[in-house]
């Protein structure tokens, strides 16, 4: 192979535009040449390209290393490893360029990061491997022996499909007695022979002469190709046609139907009759290609199209015709007729996409090679000029690298989540007129970059859950998308750590990660968790990673799942509560009050009282929504001394729970005003007694213990203290404190006596329990028992009640 030739082309230009552009291209132009001959088998070296161009060969893939040919077929490939460029399919130059003398393969090398284009043009050398054949193998001519010498007949002309030194040179005739050759040169160089009369003929010495026509070329080594010529000698016909011109010349456009008239021939004959008659017919050494374009109508020598007449293929075409009478031994005269084609804009543009880099990533940065384009135009001059465009609405611009060669780049950065994809519609035009183009698309598409976190649906998420849920159903779902595509928008969701009341958020709640359904995984209560808050993370599965997270706030809902709670009066030791009630109070008097919670809330809790149950229903009531007992009219003697009571509790859930109480009251006709103060105060766990009866003993008994006392004084002027004996004493009564009081422990009182006063005092000591005996109230000593003790600090009494107490205290 010879030595490559570099040519480095201006790129001034150039860069300006792509300056003005704004687009980031690294461009380097240049031009590098290679001849081979035609016929190398695959693999044969055609040049070293990679050190020719000053490449790296350890980064041509890396690179993207690639030429591109505007062939049908890739005849050449390089080896990405060597940087060598060989044969990668047998050429045949006479199939590639015809009998053009020139062959040239065009490849444009593409090299990234940065862009390089490189032109490269291999010259595809002829070798001799075709022989000059001729289209017959044997001629025949007819020449009358009055023929003068110096006569010329034309014959057919050999074809050879090599081009250069290695086509048709010349041509031999074998040896004879009359005739030579006359070797002739058409405007495009081929040769033609004519055959050329020397010595006079004799047709009765003999009438047929034979001779072999040999045509060589000039390869090394030669090849020929041989044809016999067969001349028979005819009697004399005096006069022959004579061609009013000896070249005819005419103009042919392109494309012109089949028939339309070229031009007409005119030959006259001096004879009479059939030796006068002319007829015209193409000469022997007329090419075939030239019988298959054009007629020759032998009555009237018009010469119209047959075939198609393309410009691109032959601008002019040389017709070789003759002129003959009918007369006996007739003879052939000759004339040449050229014809020049004329061009028209009949070829559109072709678009031929040689390289597309296709997807390209959403952040290719502007100047990013998308595709290189040739485009080329059979056409001639303005014709065959060709413009290249695309839309102004999309990220990409045209650039010229060579004359009729483009390059896609992008002219800013790409977003695939706004468009995926783009149908570029390349329109080539060329400037003929009128005007031809054609349209291309090219489809680009992008490819996606984890570029996108994921998005819920919802800046927050708002659940409501009804306490006494099921463990392990689904609350809510979270949603999240990504805009992104494949592995990029794949979402997995999971729960951030922390913690709701000390323990860890995974105890109570977890999530479905791939579908973000939250889930409980125990039964929530109200009355222990009103609300709670979880984080939940939506992360995709891109490189790398990109994640959101989103509040859910998570409300339970109360249940009517907890019924009242009664807190006052209460039962003790499994009796039912009890109150006394003076005999004389009036209507609207406030016995006690019942009081009662509901651990739910809202309507749940909004408690109702009502008398379920009543001794006398006409007596006592209750208010409806503050649970307070009064009486409803004055008491008198025929009602009964204890009086039952049940009061329903009922909150106003959906459905209601309830809860019911039990209160015996009992009947006094009077009671000590301190006693009445406490009424808040749940008596003591006694069997139920009449109180009045109890009253009267007591007061009787106090009175004779009273007497008793002072006797015994008078007469052992001791200290005496006197105790009551239990089956004599004044009832101890114990109650428990209502809501209206902080009291929750039972209190016992006691009448102490002494010899030096008749004042009694109502001394509260200390709680004292059922199992309390009299003797563990017992005064220890005199002294002792004229101290009034203190009321225990464990409890507080109200202020009517310390108004009471004050009012009944006897001071010593």
């Amino acid at each position: 192979t010879a030595a490559p030739t570099t040519r480095w082309l201006p790129v001034t230009g150039m860069v300006i535009c792509l300056l003005l552009c704004g687009c980031v291209v690294d461009l380097v132009l240049a031009q590098i040449r290679y001849s081979i001959p035609e016929e190398l088998e695959h693999g044969a070296f055609v040049g070293n390209i990679a050190e020719d161009l000053g490449l790296d060969v350890a980064k041509l893939s890396a690179r993207r290393f690639r030429i591109v040919s505007g062939a049908k077929r890739q005849y050449l490939e390089v080896n990405l490893e060597n940087g060598i460029l060989f044969v990668n399919e047998k050429i045949d130059r006479e199939e590639l360029c015809d009998r053009s003398p020139n062959c040239f393969l065009h490849l444009q090398v593409v090299i990234e990061n940065p862009l390089e284009l490189y032109r490269v043009e291999v010259e595809i050398l002829d070798v001799n491997d075709n022989s000059p054949s001729f289209p017959w193998s044997e001629f025949n001519l007819d020449i009358t022996e009055s023929a003068a010498p110096g006569s010329c007949f034309p014959l057919e002309s050999a074809q050879d499909q090599d081009v250069g030194t290695n086509s048709l040179r010349s041509y031999q005739l074998s040896a004879n007695a009359h005739f030579i050759l006359n070797i002739q040169t058409r405007n495009d160089g081929s040769k033609f022979a004519e055959l050329v009369l020397d010595t006079p003929l004799d047709r009765e010495q003999q009438k047929k002469h034979e001779m072999v026509l040999t045509a060589f070329d000039g390869g090394s080594p030669e090849r020929s190709g041989t044809a016999l010529i067969t001349i028979t000698v005819l009697d004399a016909n005096d006069n022959v046609p004579v061609f009013d011109r000896s070249v005819y010349r005419a103009s042919l456009v392109e494309n012109a139907p089949r028939g339309t008239l070229v031009l007409k021939l005119n030959a006259s004959d001096l004879d009479e009759g059939s030796n006068g008659e002319v007829t015209y017919a193409f000469s022997g050494h007329a090419p075939l290609k030239v019988r298959e374009l054009f007629s020759v109508d032998p009555y009237t020598g018009e010469i119209r199209v047959k075939g198609v007449v393309d410009y691109e293929k032959a601008s002019v075409y040389e017709l070789y015709v003759q002129a003959k009478d009918r007369g006996q031994s007739a003879v052939a005269v000759h004339s040449k007729v050229l014809v020049d084609i004329l061009d028209v804009n009949d070829n559109a543009p072709e678009v031929i996409l040689t390289s597309v880099s296709t997807p390209v990533q959403e952040d290719a940065p502007p100047g990013t090679v998308i595709a290189v384009i040739s485009v080329m135009d059979r056409d001639s001059g303005e014709n065959g000029n060709v413009d290249c465009q695309i839309p102004n609405n999309v990220p990409f611009q045209l650039h010229s690298s060579f004359k009729n060669y483009y390059t896609l780049v992008t002219s800013e950065f790409l977003d695939r989540e706004a468009v995926s994809e783009y149908n570029i519609t390349l329109t080539a035009r060329d400037l003929g007129s009128p005007s031809l183009s054609t349209r291309k698309t090219i489809l680009v598409q992008v490819s996606d970059i984890n570029d996108n976190p994921p998005r819920f649906s919802q800046p927050s998420y708002t659940v409501y859950v009804t306490e006494n849920n099921a463990p392990g159903a689904s609350i809510c779902s979270v949603t999240a998308f990504d805009p992104d595509s494949n592995q990029n928008a794949y979402l997995s969701y999971s729960i951030l750590e922390g913690q709701i009341q000390g323990m860890p958020v995974s105890t109570y709640v977890s999530i479905n990660s791939d579908n973000g359904n939250i889930y409980a995984l125990r039964s929530f209560d109200y009355e222990q968790l009103r609300n709670f808050q979880i984080l939940v993370q939506a992360q995709d599965a891109g490189f790398p990673p990109l994640a959101s997270n989103v509040t859910v706030n998570v409300f339970v809902l109360d249940q009517n799942d907890n019924a009242p709670v009664i807190i006052s009066p209460l039962p003790k030791n499994g009796t039912l509560a009890t109150e006394v009630v003076p005999r004389s109070v009036d209507a609207g008097y406030l016995v006690t009050k019942i009081t009662a919670l509901d651990a739910d809330a809202g309507q749940n809790s909004r408690l109702s009282y009502q008398l379920l149950q009543a001794t006398d229903p006409g007596l006592f009531s209750v208010a409806l929504y503050t649970g307070e007992i009064r009486t409803i009219r004055r008491l008198v003697e025929k009602d009964a001394i204890r009086q039952r009571l049940v009061i329903l509790v009922k909150d106003n859930g959906q459905p209601p729970l309830s809860s019911t109480v039990s209160i015996v009251l009992t009947v006094v006709d009077s009671v000590p005003e301190s006693l009445s103060d406490f009424g808040d105060l749940t008596l003591s766990p006694q069997p139920p007694s009449n109180l009045a009866l109890y009253l009267i003993v007591s007061l009787s008994t106090i009175s004779l213990i009273f007497l008793v006392a002072i006797i015994v004084l008078a007469f052992k002027k001791s200290n005496l203290n006197l105790q009551i004996s239990s089956a004599a004493k004044v009832p101890t009564n114990c109650m428990e404190a209502n809501g209206n009081s902080s009291l929750s422990q039972s209190y016992c009182y006691k009448v102490c006596l002494t010899p030096e006063s008749a004042k009694s005092d109502f001394m509260f000591i200390k709680p004292c329990t059922p199992s309390s005996t009299p003797r563990n109230n017992e005064a220890k000593s005199a002294d002792n028992s004229w101290n009034l003790k203190q009321p225990n600090t464990d409890w507080t009494l109200t202020k009517n009640q310390n108004s009471s107490i004050k009012r009944y205290k006897t001071i010593s």
